[in-house]
C-alpha cells in the first residue's frame, strides 16, 4: 500500500467515492432527456460541491503540520445492517476525528434549540428553509464506527471500547464553502464546539489535541488505529446511483414502448386501404344476411369497388 506521506501527515486512504459517481452520472446523462436529465444534471451538481468541500478540507489537511493519519471516504455497516459514510477520519496522537463535510449554498443559522436553518437570498428576497442536523448526522457516525469496533470482540473489550470511545474520538462538521456565514450566536456551548467553517480546522484541532489530557500515541499506534478503521472499510453501496440508473432505464424502455406502438400504428394505417383500388377502407356494419350486425372494412369506393376486410 502505498503511502502519500507530506509533513507529518499520512493519507492512508484517499480516494472518494463521489468522483466515481460522478463519472456514473455523466456517463448516464448522455442517456437521459427531459425530466430525467433535469434530475440526473441537479444531481451531478450536489456531488461536484461534495468533492470540492472535500478536496478543501483534504488540502488543509495536508498542510496542517499536525502529526496524523488521514482516511478519507470511508463506508461501514454494523452486522445488524446499519450504515454510515465518513467523509474523514483523521487520526492524531490523542484524538480521532471524525469530520463530516458539507459544502453548502447560503448562510447558516443554529437556533438555541440545535436547529440548522439555511438562509439564501434569491429575487432580492432572504428564504429560510430547515435542514437536516448535520451534528446529529455525525453523532450517528460517531455511534456506527463505535458499534464497528466493538463488533467481533469479547464482551470484555466490546464494553470497554463502548465506554472510552467518545474520549478518543471527538465530531467536528466542517463547513467548506468559503461564502458560507455561519450564525451560531445561539447555538448551545456543545454545538459550537462541533462546527466550524474549513479555515478554522487546523486551528481548533490543534487546540482540542493541546487541551486533551490523553497519553499521547506513538506513530506506530496511529498507524495500527487507522490500519484497523481501514479494515472495517466496505465498497460503497450502489444504493444511490442504481436510482438513476432505473430512471434512464425506464425512460428508454418508454421511449422504445412509444417507438414500437408508432411502428405499430404506421402499419396498420398502411394496411387500411384497400387492395384493389387503393382508395381509403372505412368501418362498416352488415346490414342483411347471417353477418347481419357484423363490423368489417369496406372500400370507400363502394360501390365501384366491392373490396371488404374482415376484422380479425
Amino acid at each position: 500500500m502505498e503511502l502519500f506521506k507530506k509533513s507529518e501527515v499520512t493519507i492512508l486512504k484517499e480516494s472518494s467515492y463521489n468522483r466515481v459517481y460522478l463519472e456514473k452520472l455523466e456517463g448516464l446523462l448522455i442517456k437521459a432527456n427531459g425530466d430525467v436529465k433535469d434530475k440526473i444534471q441537479k444531481e451531478c451538481a450536489i456531488a461536484k460541491a461534495g468533492i470540492i468541500g472535500e478536496d478543501n478540507i483534504l488540502f488543509e489537511l495536508k498542510n496542517s503540520n499536525i502529526d496524523m493519519v488521514v482516511l478519507h471516504d470511508i463506508y461501514i455497516e454494523t452486522v445488524d445492517g446499519r450504515s454510515a459514510q465518513i467523509d474523514f477520519v483523521v487520526v492524531t496522537s490523542k484524538i480521532t476525528f471524525i469530520i463530516e463535510c458539507k459544502n453548502l449554498y447560503g448562510n447558516i443559522e443554529i437556533d438555541s434549540k440545535g436547529n440548522f436553518i439555511r438562509v439564501m437570498e434569491y429575487g432580492g428576497k432572504k428564504h429560510k428553509e430547515g435542514i437536516y442536523s448535520p451534528i446529529t448526522q455525525n453523532e450517528r457516525h460517531m455511534t456506527i464506527l463505535k458499534e464497528c469496533n466493538a463488533e467481533n470482540k469479547s464482551v470484555l473489550q466490546a464494553a470497554l471500547i463502548r465506554k472510552y470511545f467518545n474520549d478518543f474520538n471527538k465530531s467536528l462538521v466542517v463547513l467548506a464553502n468559503p461564502k458560507t456565514i455561519l450564525n451560531d450566536r445561539y447555538a448551545k456551548k456543545e454545538i459550537k464546539e462541533q462546527i466550524l467553517r474549513a479555515d478554522q480546522l487546523i486551528k481548533v484541532m490543534k487546540e482540542m489535541i493541546s487541551k486533551s489530557k490523553e497519553i499521547a500515541s506513538s506513530r506506530k499506534d496511529m498507524l495500527k488505529t487507522a490500519e484497523n478503521i481501514l479494515r472495517l472499510n466496505k465498497d460503497m453501496s450502489n444504493d444511490y446511483i442504481t436510482k438513476y440508473e432505473e430512471l434512464v432505464s425506464n425512460m428508454q424502455n418508454t421511449v422504445t414502448t412509444q417507438e414500437n406502438e408508432m411502428q405499430e400504428a404506421k402499419a396498420k394505417l398502411e394496411t387500411m386501404v384497400c387492395k384493389r383500388c387503393g382508395a381509403p377502407l372505412v368501418l362498416r356494419t352488415a346490414k342483411k344476411g347471417d353477418k347481419a350486425g357484423n363490423q368489417f372494412y369496406g372500400c370507400s369506393n363502394y360501390p365501384k369497388c366491392r373490396f371488404i376486410k374482415n376484422i380479425e
